[in-house]
């Protein structure tokens, strides 16, 4: 019985390896787009759309950086 719940423990790993490495790459390309958002906000005259836009993507960036968290702490939990 151990070994299979060790078995099924080492493919939990694996699923949530390829899930975290989605969830970094998906991340990092947000974060790129927020980069480049910002650094198109004119000097003067932001508009209001212009800074919901990027709100809502620190929004989505905060909400997958604390989905991959959790994935990390699940992950490394044998439980």
């Amino acid at each position: 019985m151990q070994e299979k719940n060790t078995t099924l423990f080492r493919l939990k790993g694996l699923l949530a390896m390829g899930k975290e490495e989605d969830l970094e790459r998906e991340i990092d390309e947000l974060k790129a787009e927020l980069k480049d958002r910002e650094d198109s906000l004119p000097a003067h005259s932001v508009r209001p759309e212009q800074m919901l836009v990027i709100e809502d993507l620190e929004a989505v960036i905060e909400d997958k950086e604390k989905e991959l968290n959790k994935l990390r702490k699940r992950s490394r939990d044998p439980k």
